[in-house]
């Protein structure tokens, strides 16, 4: 486990000002430590606040940014950010894993990388900077942690989700459906899976996480970007013949079709 001190340092650098470390503490231990260690207090409480922290956050950016949304559309976009997935993928990016405190039974099982304790994690880290520092710098660590992901949602398809956005644009094109490899590397306590997806026997993207399924959304990711520039570059190709003969025409050089 890698000090709090290192951790607190680096929020601090992203919300200028630094958390209490005993309740920083609190955020990173997990009930399995808990319940080994005499039942220190765990950070269970600490993520129910986190969690309606990032609720009220995620949910006033997504109302601003995108006045013209509906409703649902709007409701989308903020499942596809404030979800176990999106949140374990933003922890490993901060490598928010290597700094909790785990039983052993969960740390032999691989419990650093697993989506729901990292998820569980950023909440109650969240929820600590709201009481350590305020409102003000919870709303700062949020827009670090997921503003690059609500960018990227709402360029997604209608279901908010790399692999379900290949499927479609796959189906589309008439390519069947992705494929997907994924193999594992390092001990079972610090795994690491690199996934690649394939459309119609081709290798389309690829991508490296702390999960099989984070490695492969980043996968699908990398995957939809192939595609869509494929599919964007065939529609330009397509018009240009068609652009070349209107000037040609309009150039007396050919009669219009």
């Amino acid at each position: 486990m890698r000090p709090v001190a290192e951790l607190n340092d680096y929020l601090a650098e992203v919300v200028g000002g630094r958390c209490d470390e005993a309740l920083l503490l609190r955020a990173l231990t997990h009930r399995s430590y808990s319940y080994e260690n005499d039942g220190l207090p765990h950070n269970e409480r600490l993520e129910f606040l986190g969690d309606a922290v990032l609720g009220i956050v995620v949910t006033d950016t997504l109302y601003r940014t995108h006045p013209e949304l509906p409703e649902g559309r709007l409701a989308k976009l903020r499942a596809a950010v404030v979800n176990s997935r999106a949140l374990a993928e933003v922890a490993e990016v901060i490598d928010l894993g290597s700094f909790v405190l785990l039983g052993k039974g969960e740390e032999s099982t691989g419990g650093r990388a697993k989506a729901s304790i990292l998820a569980d994690t950023t909440e109650a880290v969240i929820g600590c900077v709201y009481l350590s520092i305020g409102m003000g710098a919870a709303e700062a660590f949020v827009h670090h942690l997921l503003d690059p992901l609500m960018r990227r949602s709402a360029a997604l398809g209608a279901a908010l989700d790399w692999k379900t956005s290949l499927q479609e644009v796959a189906s589309e094109a008439g390519l069947g459906s992705p494929v997907y490899r994924a193999v594992a590397e390092g001990p079972d306590h610090d795994k690491t899976f690199t996934a690649q997806v394939l459309v119609a026997g081709e290798v389309v993207g690829s991508g490296v996480g702390r999960s099989k399924k984070g490695a492969e959304q980043r996968a699908a990711e990398t995957g939809w970007r192939t595609l869509t520039e494929r599919a964007e570059q065939a529609a330009l190709a397509g018009a240009l013949p068609h652009a070349a003969l209107a000037v040609a025409a309009d150039a007396g050089a050919v009669e219009p079709v």
